[in-house]
């Protein structure tokens, strides 16, 4: 465990940028978290934070009914897109977390929030040139980029982002 890695991205949170968060989440009167694997396991839990400690309804995509239903009936890559379709509004916030800035079911989300005028803010790791940083920061209200290939680095800072503003 690289300790100094932790400390190093902590230090490189931008402040600002974290009440920003803050306040896009408190002005929202609803949020969509989303992420796979480790990040889905963050996007329910914050999904749970939100709702009762800022009294912000928030909704994660974490059911494995719901989500094998969604991934027969579209794929996979856009299984999300159709979660989305069902729960997004026009005034709904968006969270799109992948650690690689590569998820292809993430980035249709990016793509589908541009479309439908759906406020989000994006997060990655990995590759500073991800794709997700790259393409969709200009477009995001916000995005975190945390400057670590490890997953678990990438996933703890992520969670501390999301955590912090409750």
């Amino acid at each position: 465990m690289n300790l100094l890695k932790y400390k190093e991205c902590v230090d490189a949170l931008n402040q600002t940028h974290l009440i920003h968060l803050k306040d896009l989440v408190l002005a929202a009167p609803q949020v969509i978290i989303l992420g796979n694997g480790g990040s889905n396991a963050i996007s329910s839990h914050i999904a749970q934070d939100y709702s009762k400690k800022l009294n912000t309804p928030t909704l994660s995509f974490d059911g494995s009914a719901r989500m094998s239903c969604y991934a027969n009936d579209f794929g996979w890559e856009n299984a999300y897109i159709g979660f989305l379709k069902d729960f997004a509004k026009k005034d709904t916030l968006v969270i799109l977390i992948s650690s690689s800035g590569e998820s292809k079911n993430i980035l249709n989300c990016a793509s589908y929030c541009k479309e439908n005028g759906i406020q989000m803010v994006t997060m990655s790791g990995f590759n500073p040139s991800n794709s997700l940083r790259h393409h969709w920061k200009p477009v995001s209200a916000l995005h975190f980029y945390v400057n670590s290939d490890d997953y678990g680095i990438v996933e703890c800072i992520h969670e501390l982002i999301l955590h912090s503003i409750i």
